[in-house]
């Protein structure tokens, strides 16, 4: 390799290292809005704020106000996030609203976009859910359900199902409040499903998007360990292995030496997204000690294992 090429690696290397520690400044940079469109005019409540990453920022600082920022009368967010999407419910009136991309050392300049929300009948509208969150796998048999003021509204219908509104003479939660929280209790293992609407008088607005959530309390089996086995002596380092199971999300690994109480070291309990482990310490003749057990998405653990133990030759 000649000495020109040689020079050129180093310094694409060198180059590459400072952009890992270098963090680049955001002064003058600006981000893309999407949406609401600039000077937008809508009879929806429902806005989601949208607008383009940018490569070099780590949060977003949003702003909404009415009716200008130059003439402030309400301040309906200022907020600093990571994501790129802020949905919110507003009430008619003008609003402006801005972001800038910011980092750890900087910050960009502000998009400014304005628009416009007219009155409308509360059937064009829709509530937006908030929690839980779609997805979510919890073991909480308590679930308190969220969603945004609706503009217009004077109370609100909560559904839950397990049979995705099927039978709406069947439901599992079919209740109305002038809150905008519920706390319901979940009565058994299953994916349920839940809406909100928002209801004046005679009229009611759409359901929000549906959203579902699984209610898990059942633990994970019993893992069974596999190598090394019982009672063995082995050299480090130390391969700890043992069965996994489909609806297990992790496992928590337990080492202790000379007995069944004394932890190896701080580092124990451990916990690891696999079935195995290379243990690379302990002195000759020491005698290891370990189990596992698993832990599932919702957060339920599974009995232990049985201690194995093996000594270090």
């Amino acid at each position: 390799m000649n000495k020109s090429l040689l020079v050129l690696l180093g310094f694409l290397f060198l180059f590459a290292g400072c952009k890992e520690f270098i963090e680049p400044s955001l002064g003058g940079k600006r981000v893309n809005l999407l949406g609401p469109g600039d000077k937008a005019e809508s009879i929806i409540y429902d806005q989601t704020f949208w607008w383009e990453t940018h490569d070099d920022a780590l949060k977003y600082r949003l702003q909404i106000v009415t009716p200008k920022f130059d003439s402030v009368t309400k301040l309906i967010a200022d907020t600093l996030m990571t994501g790129n999407k802020f949905p919110t419910s507003l009430e008619p009136g003008r609003y402006e609203w801005r972001v800038r991309p910011e980092n750890g050392s900087s910050k960009g300049d502000y998009t400014t976009r304005s628009f416009v929300i007219y009155p409308s009948s509360i059937k064009e509208q829709s509530v937006q859910a908030s929690l839980p969150a779609a997805g979510l796998i919890t073991n909480a048999g308590s679930q308190r359900f969220e969603w945004l003021k609706l503009f217009g509204a004077q109370n609100y219908r909560l559904q839950v199902d397990n049979n995705n509104f099927a039978d709406e003479t069947k439901l599992i939660l079919n209740t109305v409040t002038n809150n905008l929280n519920y706390i319901q209790q979940i009565p058994s293992d299953g994916t349920y499903q839940w809406r909100v609407r928002a209801e004046a008088g005679a009229d009611n607005s759409k359901w929000s998007i549906v959203r579902t959530f699984i209610y898990d309390i059942t633990p994970p089996a019993k893992v069974v360990l596999s190598a090394p086995g019982n009672n063995q002596t082995v050299t480090k380092p130390a391969k700890l292995v043992w069965n996994t199971f489909a609806d297990a999300d992790k496992y928590e690994l337990k080492v202790c030496k000379g007995d069944t109480s004394t932890v190896f070291n701080n580092t124990f309990p451990m916990i690891l997204t696999d079935g195995s482990y290379t243990l690379n310490e302990g002195e000759s003749t020491m005698k290891i000690f370990w189990k596992v057990r698993a832990i599932d998405k919702a957060g339920n653990k599974g009995a232990y294992s049985d201690f194995f133990s093996f000594t270090i030759q």
